[in-house]
């Protein structure tokens, strides 16, 4: 039970590789350092759409069946196996996996990690907040998406981070429209963060997806403003993930942070208790549409 004494999280032990059958299409990055520099366009046809939305649906069905499985006692390994097994089964390629040495088919981030955790031995407990990550790829086409869930009963302040974070996901989703730029989605999730006295993560942030598991299209999740000024078209493909935080930050809308030895387990420097939701959306005429519900 790799913990403190305090039961803040510390590196546990990463299990054996996890085997994906030969028929499934890689990504272009598996077996190699990273991914080639992307550069296709954030704007996706009817067609490509179809085949992100495809995708974005495995993904959203493989966390359920993650979900179903949050109890004490599971380890977040446990939880991989289960993601792994159902992404692969409908001929999905886990995107995590591989993805810049990344050594797991999903992300676990339990408490006070705020992303990009690894699956280890680490066992839940009653009162945790676990986040699952789980992006999948098919047909040549990423899907992405985050869900955070309880374990058993948790504390109150925990309860409302967990719907105020969802909250800030659908306000975000929903001030986008062709023709605003991009940073009126994070000024829309800030306003509402600041409501609470939470910490909104900066240097984390939402992405383009589609072609590329990251096209280099950046989403804050803080106002911006001047910056991020691209303008929102019909077609455009990307992420939406806020990550809140209990935390009081030293500066407005800044959380420190720091990264395991791993290279990717990132977590509050206070320990503060952190939260996340994410979606894949594509902009419609008048708005956007999800694509990564199961």
């Amino acid at each position: 039970m790799p913990r403190d004494a305090s039961g803040l999280l510390i590196p546990g032990r990463v299990g054996g590789p996890r085997r994906v059958p030969d028929r499934i299409r890689r990504p272009e990055y598996v077996g190699r350092p990273g991914p080639r520099e992307y550069d296709g366009d954030d704007r996706y046809d009817a067609e490509q759409i179809g085949r992100i939305r495809a995708a974005g649906r495995i993904a959203a069905q493989a966390v359920e069946e993650v979900a179903k499985a949050i109890r004490p006692g599971v380890t977040t390994d446990e939880l991989d196996a289960i993601g792994h097994d159902y992404l692969v089964a409908h001929d999905a390629y886990p995107s995590a996996l591989g993805y810049r040495g990344f050594p797991r088919s999903i992300c676990t981030s339990v408490n006070e990690v705020i992303c990009h955790g690894i699956p280890d031995d680490t066992e839940l407990r009653g009162g945790d907040i676990v986040k699952v990550d789980i992006t999948a790829y098919k047909d040549g086409m990423h899907g992405d998406l985050c869900a955070a869930f309880p374990v058993g009963d948790v504390a109150p302040e925990a309860a409302d981070l967990l719907d105020r974070t969802r909250e800030a996901l659908a306000r975000g989703i929903r001030s986008v429209a062709p023709g605003r730029e991009i940073n009126v989605i994070g000024r829309t999730i800030e306003s509402y963060a600041r409501r609470f006295g939470y910490g909104v993560v900066r240097d984390y942030t939402g992405h383009g997806v589609g072609e590329a598991f990251h096209s280099g299209l950046v989403i804050p999740h803080y106002d911006a403003a001047p910056d991020h000024a691209t303008l929102i078209e019909p077609g455009m493909v990307f992420t939406i993930e806020p990550m809140l935080t209990l935390g009081t930050p030293e500066r407005p809308g800044t959380i420190d942070w720091d990264e395991w030895a791993d290279g990717w387990t990132v977590v509050t420097r206070d320990k503060s208790l952190t939260v996340q939701f994410e979606h894949t959306i594509v902009v419609t005429e008048r708005g956007s549409e999800i694509l990564t519900l199961p």
